[in-house]
């Protein structure tokens, strides 16, 4: 079975606040137990968190080898503040405060570095991504501080612009990605960063009733065009969920999303070896050792 290479261990896919709120005094260990038991049965042995600022994906780690499962966690994602990305991590004003972020993700032996350069689609319109995305230079300063110091770069970034300006300054991984254009793909195809869709928290959301299925349908379409001009490309493209996002369960949406691949790729040859390749390299990048000289399992 492949791994899952965005997850968020402290969402459930129910209730955002309801699942914080569990974690809010401290982590609750049995709620993630029981995640990382239903990764166990479904035989999903790799796990690549997106952070949170409660310690619930730290917590996680620490007791994944006892499910099998290699768990990689940046600790918390970093975001500018005023920006997106309160959720999961914590926030900088200027580069130095960004850096003493990074430090700490080193301190607390964290795998990755996670970043967030915008905002998220906006269901409730037409899907325009919410708040103002970073600037080129911001970018480029970040991916640099966090490879300076021994981190690979995963980062949560939408539009054709903003997606090409992580890819073009360096970024390892590229999470979401909705609204690339050609251009933007072509960058992502030669500069050798691995991108992971997460269809399924679009696709999932079709007869939710929590927003328009026009809107939906339409954003479902966008993303199958790019996910196949991204082969025709020869983007490395790794399954990834999202899961713990709304109606996107833990394993459940593994197996969610690799359904939209094969619904949409049906014709693209040796797809399961173009996963597995990309998950390799999702696992050779995002180790731990490369910033603290410490073995890692499955480094």
């Amino acid at each position: 079975m492949y791994g899952e290479c965005h997850g968020h261990i402290f969402m459930d896919g129910v209730n955002y606040c309801q699942a914080s709120a569990l974690h809010a005094c401290g982590v609750n260990q049995e709620d993630v137990r029981r995640k990382l038991e239903a990764y166990q049965k479904l035989g999903i042995s790799f796990f690549r968190d997106g952070g949170d600022a409660l310690g619930v994906s730290e917590y996680a780690r620490s007791i994944a080898p006892e499910y099998g499962i290699d768990y990689r966690t940046p600790i918390y994602a970093i975001h500018k503040n005023g920006h997106y990305g309160k959720i999961v991590g914590f926030g900088f004003d200027d580069l130095k405060e960004y850096h003493r972020l990074v430090l700490g993700v080193k301190a607390r032996q964290g795998d990755f570095i996670k970043v967030m350069f915008s905002g998220i689609m906006d269901f409730k319109t037409d899907g325009r991504i919410t708040g103002i995305p970073l600037e080129r230079e911001e970018i480029r300063e970040m991916i640099h501080i966090a490879h300076e110091e021994g981190f690979a770069v995963m980062a949560h970034v939408n539009g054709a612009r903003t997606v090409q300006a992580a890819v073009e300054c360096g970024v390892d991984s590229v999470e979401h990605g909705n609204f690339m254009d050609e251009e933007c793909l072509q960058a992502l195809a030669e500069n050798q960063a691995v991108w992971v869709p997460t269809l399924v928290t679009v696709s999932n959301l079709l007869g939710s009733g929590r927003f328009r299925d026009q809107v939906i349908e339409q954003l479902q379409r966008q993303q199958e065009r790019s996910l196949r001009s991204a082969f025709r490309k020869g983007v490395k493209v790794a399954l990834g969920s999202d899961a713990g996002a709304f109606r996107v369960l833990h394993g459940q949406g593994l197996l969610d999303e690799y359904r939209q691949f094969q619904r949409i790729l049906k014709d693209v040859p040796d797809l399961e070896k173009e996963l597995a390749g990309a998950e390799a390299e999702i696992r050779s990048r995002f180790c731990r050792s490369q910033a603290s000289g410490n073995s890692f399992p499955g480094c």
